[in-house]
């Protein structure tokens, strides 16, 4: 299993917890350790318990480079998880341009990420349901690199005891996630002849 995106590792750190073991976990991040060190005041634990459970933890990964990453591109998961996935916020920015740079990430993310799945892998991406965010049309950006939807399902925080939704940007807020979807992408059946 491959995480990116992960903000202060309360995501992963609570898998680990649930599976008792994280030994076939990697949790990676954009952000480096420093940084996260310093924004997020949970973020030393959760590396800790990740580290002992067994996961391996990677910092300074771009989720939309991942396969052509030198370690991770030699991998292929079963699953590949990105939740709420966010290209950031530029105030000044028409609301058009910004949903087109959220929908880049997701683009070259599926793209990615469709590379490194097995045959029968899925690729998860929480995401806000509600007005702006629906608009992002994840079902069409992964259409368009040959994924198919294979099912979406509420997701509910609680669901992940432990689990903090945090700004990219650091500070140590957590922002509203209701309501959102995991919506879990797979690749098309191989048709025999």
């Amino acid at each position: 299993m491959l995480l990116v995106g992960e903000g202060d590792f309360s995501f992963s750190a609570s898998l680990a917890r649930a599976f008792g073991s994280a030994t076939n976990m990697i949790a990676t991040s954009l952000d480096s350790r420093g940084f996260l060190l310093r924004n997020y005041k949970k973020a030393i634990a959760n590396l800790h318990e990740l580290r002992v459970r067994g996961c391996i933890v990677l910092h300074g990964i771009d989720a939309t480079e991942i396969a052509n990453h030198s370690y991770l591109g030699a991998f292929k998961f079963d699953r590949i998880i990105y939740n709420f996935p966010h290209a950031g916020f530029c105030s000044d920015e028409p609301g058009e341009s910004q949903k087109r740079r959220h929908q880049l990430l997701i683009s070259l993310f599926l793209k990615n990420a469709k590379e490194m799945i097995e045959e029968r892998g899925e690729i998860h991406v929480t995401h806000k349901s509600n007005a702006f965010f629906r608009a992002w049309n994840l079902e069409g950006l992964a259409a368009a690199v040959g994924l198919r939807l294979i099912r979406e399902v509420p997701f509910n925080f609680t669901d992940y005891p432990g689990y903090r939704t945090k700004y990219g940007f650091g500070g140590d807020k957590n922002f509203n996630c209701n309501p959102s979807k995991t919506y879990k992408f797979g690749l098309f059946p191989i048709m025999s002849p």
